[in-house]
């Protein structure tokens, strides 16, 4: 029997890179995942190959920036399975022109809307089911922009990451009375399609160096599994050859 074994797991941006990597993971161990996210084709690709490998999967499409969407499709899980074990909140993005000199206020709105307030909604939609269930885990991915701040992810997917671990902190602290669980997921560098804004590429050698996906739904599923009376309220996960420290190196004290 998997370790997740008859639980429902909603994965978000679960299309491609930590969200795909999660939903599978997750399939293996025998929970069934309803996965989300605005494209349909790469959702359907994915469940696909958790179906083929015996795994259940349903695709749910949504744009997470819009809350009648959102609620949806909480209502759709509620209504189908009777409950939420798991929420893996995970759908973020990026854009190319990110930094001071040449955001626009359309840039800006895209990335605190797909990185924070799509978070919100995801959460604020989740709670009432886990309420009634008498409990659930939350996993948020932020990541260490959401912790350090730097301007290489530029300053409002900082801004917007740091927000996510600040929201995920406040879930435990009013929620904890009803069994629920918050994690804010703080990855360093991994290698996922959200790379491709990077103004600069990146070499194959950088990327392999990275975290890959499997490692992230490694550490999900981990938190995913602890006994209810723990919680792990934030975790960072950053690869052995960190590029900023690298850097950190190459500067004369």
């Amino acid at each position: 029997m998997g370790q997740l074994e008859g639980k429902i797991a909603w994965v978000t941006g679960a299309g491609t890179g930590i969200g795909a990597a999660t939903a599978e993971r997750f399939a293996a161990e025998g929970a069934t995942v309803v996965i989300t996210g605005r494209r349909k084709e790469p959702l359907e690709e994915v469940a696909g190959r958790i179906k083929a490998a015996g795994g259940k999967a349903v695709v749910r499409p949504a744009d997470l920036m819009k809350a009648t969407q959102v609620q949806a499709v909480v209502d759709g899980i509620a209504k189908e399975f009777g409950r939420i074990d798991v929420l893996v909140s995970n759908a973020g993005l990026n854009i190319v022109d990110r930094g001071w000199a040449n955001i626009s206020p359309a840039g800006i709105d895209e990335l605190i809307g797909g990185n924070l307030t799509s978070a919100f909604y995801v959460a604020q939609a989740t709670l009432p089911v886990m309420r009634a269930q008498g409990g659930g885990v939350m996993i948020h991915t932020a990541s260490m922009a959401g912790r350090n701040i730097g301007l290489m992810s530029g300053p409002g997917y900082v801004a917007s990451k740091h927000g996510v671990v600040a929201m995920s902190h406040t879930i435990n602290q009013a929620e904890c009375i009803n069994g629920i669980r918050s994690t804010a997921f703080c990855p360093g560098e991994v290698n996922t399609e959200i790379l491709k804004k990077r103004p600069n590429p990146l070499t194959q050698q950088e990327l392999d160096e990275m975290l890959q996906p499997q490692d992230c739904a490694d550490m999900l599923l981990y938190i995913a599994t602890l006994p209810p009376h723990v919680t792990m309220n934030e975790v960072w996960l950053t690869p052995t050859k960190n590029r900023g420290y690298v850097r950190a190196l190459n500067v004369k004290l």
